[in-house]
């Protein structure tokens, strides 16, 4: 077989580029620690070298989430022992301030501007913030401040009941914070108590506002129990001379219980055993304006017309989705007689107007209430006397019903929050003279606020332990996280570190070859027959 020079150049490049690709290799295992550094050097193992890479991926991104919600329940945790703090502090206040026999004016006033502070403090406390600047207490809507309000009109919530989850592990997520409205508002009260609020939709500028209210009555509240009341602030022409008044009345039933009563701006006002305030300038209401159909409006009266038995007729009125047949049943020569005919008892026309709230003269129709009415289902004949077309029907367009003005609700409760405890516990400590019905209102809202600040300590304790409970979880998901990352960091070396000994050893060896087939293929190419001439 003959070899040509060609072939035998090709030989040696092929042999040669195949050794220092090698050593290359080697070079860059080494370089790099790895023994797999492409899928090509060990398939399988590439494999799970990018399952065990994702692996550690999660379990670092689930260390982090551990960190962050670790410091949420830390900070939630500090915040809770200073609240616990703050209320223990106040029950020692509560406790001292029963003693009416030996404090004086001053001490219980003393005692209010401590209460003010601590509750102003407290206030602060539940509207703490993380270092993301979220707020702690407000559930799902952490970027707004979750407790606003005053301790005159009270104190209102506007986060909402979610938790903040955060996943630390493939099946466990872990609360990082806390709804303020099931830990701070969600207490239950000692006592039937209540809820003030104005409705959103008042219109004065600026706005009326009722007070936080306190039961002054429990034994006429407890019966009055679970009825709201609602106060609407009516047309001013309602008082004589005119001036702002308001109605109260029972949310389920409508039922009056003060109506027309006139305002004075922070004067107290009891009602079913609760006492509040008003204070502002709550918007009036504006008064009816009737709604009138006079006779004649369509057409000349025409009299006059029999309509005595048998030639009785009637027609109808009707008003609000009520209608009443009204008779007509006696000679009609004028006005006047149609005015009595509509007015009379025996036939029970007069009865029939009433309940429609409707009444009727010489000149026509009239509903003070400003509901506008219809008069229809007549005949030729009711249309010539009432000069209105009762057949087909004829409604008055110039009634305006009243409408109201501001409201505001006092609502039954079995809740009372710690915040409203203290408003109210403050409020009778400041306005403490020395009588007796002072001393025995003092006696009571003691009673009450003992039972209730213990009401809301044990909440707060309640969440603490939830609270201990899911640090907990996040230590044992941390150490299980860290034990998985140490094993898998263990398979990790076995599929990917690199010996380097044998690498080494390796290496000399593709060294030798390739400068072996250097050496040789100096050797060949000077092989030539004319050297041999």
């Amino acid at each position: 077989m003959r070899i040509s020079s060609l072939q035998i150049f090709n030989i040696a490049r092929d042999s040669m580029a195949k050794a220092n690709e090698a050593t290359v290799k080697t070079q860059e295992q080494m370089s790099a620690g790895k023994r797999v550094l492409s899928p090509s050097d060990d398939p399988v193992a590439y494999i799970k070298i990018l399952q065990v890479t994702d692996e550690l991926a999660g379990i670092d991104q689930y260390l982090k989430n551990i960190d962050i919600a670790e410091n949420n329940l830390n900070l939630e945790e500090t915040i809770m022992n200073n609240v616990v703090g703050v209320v223990q502090k106040m029950q020692e206040i509560a406790v001292a301030a029963g003693n009416t026999a030996a404090l004086t004016e001053n001490e219980y006033k003393a005692f209010a501007a401590e209460v003010s502070t601590r509750l102003d403090e407290l206030v602060n406390l539940l509207n703490s913030q993380n270092a993301n600047g979220d707020y702690i207490f407000g559930g799902y809507k952490s970027a707004a401040k979750p407790f606003g309000g005053d301790a005159f009109s009270g104190f209102n919530y506007q986060g909402d009941d979610g938790q903040q989850f955060i996943k630390v592990a493939n099946n466990t997520q872990v609360a990082a914070t806390d709804s303020g409205k099931s830990i701070f508002l969600d207490t239950k009260s000692a006592n039937n108590t209540v809820q003030t609020s104005a409705s959103p939709g008042n219109t004065a500028k600026p706005p009326g506002s009722i007070s936080i209210g306190q039961v002054v009555n429990q034994g006429d509240y407890d019966k009055f129990y679970p009825e709201d009341i609602v106060i609407t602030f009516n047309a001013e022409s309602n008082l004589s001379p005119p001036g702002k008044n308001f109605t109260a009345v029972e949310r389920s039933t409508g039922r009056v219980i003060t109506a027309n009563q006139a305002y004075i701006p922070g004067e107290e006002i009891q009602l079913k055993g609760v006492s509040f305030k008003f204070t502002g300038n709550p918007a009036s209401g504006a008064p009816a304006i009737a709604a009138t159909r006079l006779f004649g409006a369509e057409a000349l009266p025409a009299f006059p017309v029999d309509f005595t038995a048998p030639n009785n007729e009637s027609f109808t009125i009707t008003v609000g989705g009520r209608t009443e047949r009204l008779v007509l049943d006696t000679n009609i020569a004028s006005a006047a007689d149609l005015a009595a005919t509509l007015n009379s008892v025996t036939n029970g026309n007069a009865n029939r107007l009433a309940n429609l709230g409707i009444t009727a003269n010489i000149q026509g129709f009239h509903m003070p209430q400003g509901m506008n009415m219809t008069i229809a289902n007549g005949t030729a004949n009711t249309n010539a006397v009432l000069g209105l077309n009762s057949a087909a029907g004829s409604t008055s367009t110039d009634g305006q019903s009243a409408k109201a003005g501001d409201r505001f609700f006092i609502e039954s409760s079995e809740k009372q929050s710690i915040l409203t405890t203290l408003a109210r516990f403050k409020d009778v400590l400041g306005t403490y003279d020395g009588s007796q019905e002072s001393k025995d209102a003092m006696s009571a809202v003691v009673a009450s606020t003992i039972k209730n600040l213990g009401n809301g300590l044990t909440s707060v304790v309640d969440a603490q332990t939830k609270i201990g409970a899911r640090l907990n979880t996040l230590e044992s998901t941390r150490n299980l996280h860290l034990d998985t990352q140490l094993a898998s960091k263990k398979v990790m070396s076995d599929l990917q570190s690199l010996d380097y000994t044998e690498a080494t050893t390796r290496l000399a060896q593709q060294s030798l070859i390739l400068q072996a087939a250097q050496q040789s293929f100096i050797r060949v190419s000077q092989l030539s027959l004319f050297d041999r001439l």
